[in-house]
């Protein structure tokens, strides 16, 4: 068959056709790609983004402090680092004002209530006998935080960009294992009918029945609390949807004539169904897959809020609303709002990609 006339081909064709398919799938790509990239993006780019300066916390959008910046004594990278993260390598201090005085660099450290701190001695050994002004040149930095900073003075942005990974990740890794599972147990279901199809059945009723909090529970207390918790748990809730449409769609395509033909040739069972079947059937799994997306990475933030999901420092949405909820009420909503907001545009990008996906892969749209 021609590429022109494929159905990935037209169905492209269509998807460029819809506005919200396009804008959708650029947003959800932008977020592919700050996860990928996130600690080349982020301006703390110490793994988790978890350098924590409690004397400026809690500061608004555009804040800016002055630092003073230590080397560690290790300060070997690796390119690894460009994935993980790296270690902190420098002592950061914030200070309000800083000093030369005989015996060497005073600084007077910042303080987020303004209440007047008294200048305490810098102990570092490079400093001693250095200028003023030099010392200000080699040591000293200025800090903008675009996001502000959150309750333990981490820098708001870089814990948002590294967030990401944690919510496509998880929409990624739950969504496949929902696929590895139900698609394979759909398709047995539906196409051997019978006993089989009765047994698999009794197995995504009683799956289905399972609350996804009891099975991140019971799930914990057998794994412990975690990111692979979350993995498991939400993509052990979601095959049943996919089995439940493949199966449907199977019992309906094993009785058209191209099967009939192909068991005419010979063929068996397993290459009917992957090779003839299957192909023909996945245009309504590809719109679910989109929405269980979406799903995914709600139930994840809702799960990090409750405690259950991706454990401190690392990064997640959920838990960054969890942490500073209580914020609404005063005058720094937006440390909550911020990520809110994150998992808002994230979700309904999916959810109006799966709905394109829907018009583009219905055959008799025009």
């Amino acid at each position: 068959m021609a590429a022109g006339n494929s159905v990935a081909f037209k169905t492209l064709q269509k998807l460029r056709k819809s506005f919200w398919g396009v804008l959708s799938l650029s947003i959800i790509l932008g977020f592919v790609v700050i996860a990928v990239l996130a600690y080349v993006i982020a301006p703390d780019d110490s793994t988790y983004a978890n350098q924590m300066h409690i004397s400026i916390h809690s500061q608004p959008p555009g804040f800016t402090a002055d630092f003073i910046e230590l080397p560690a004594q290790n300060t070997d990278a690796s390119f690894s680092d460009l994935w993980n993260g790296h270690d902190a390598n420098t002592t950061e201090i914030p200070f309000a004002a800083i000093d030369r005085k005989p015996d060497g660099i005073y600084y007077k450290p910042y303080d987020v209530d303004e209440q007047e701190q008294p200048f305490q001695k810098l102990e570092y050994e490079n400093a001693e006998n250095m200028s003023l002004s030099r010392f200000r040149e080699s040591y000293t930095t200025s800090k903008t935080f675009l996001l502000g900073t959150d309750k333990y003075g981490r820098d708001l942005l870089s814990r948002m960009i590294i967030g990401t990974r944690v919510s496509i990740s998880i929409g990624f890794v739950a969504v496949l294992i929902s696929l590895l599972i139900g698609i394979p147990l759909g398709a047995i279901a539906g196409f051997y009918g019978g006993k089989i199809d009765a047994a698999i059945m009794w197995i995504i009723n009683v799956t289905w029945s399972i609350p996804t909090l009891l099975m991140v529970i019971a799930i914990s207390i057998a794994l412990g609390k975690g990111f692979l918790t979350v993995f498991i748990a939400v993509g052990l809730t979601m095959w049943v949807e996919i089995a439940r449409v493949v199966r449907g769609q199977m019992i309906v395509a094993k009785e058209y004539q191209y099967v009939t033909a192909a068991r005419a040739l010979g063929f068996n069972n397993l290459r009917i169904i992957t090779r003839h079947i299957l192909p023909n059937i996945l245009a309504p799994v590809i719109v679910i897959s989109a929405a269980n997306f979406a799903a995914a990475i709600l139930i994840e933030a809702g799960l990090s809020f409750l405690g259950l999901g991706a454990q401190p420092p690392i990064p997640s949405w959920g838990s960054m609303i969890k942490d500073h909820y209580q914020y609404i009420i005063l005058d720094k909503a937006y440390l909550a709002i911020v990520p809110g907001i994150a998992i808002m545009i994230l979700v309904m990008a999916f959810m109006l990609l799966g709905n394109s996906l829907r018009d583009a892969l219905d055959v008799k749209s025009t």
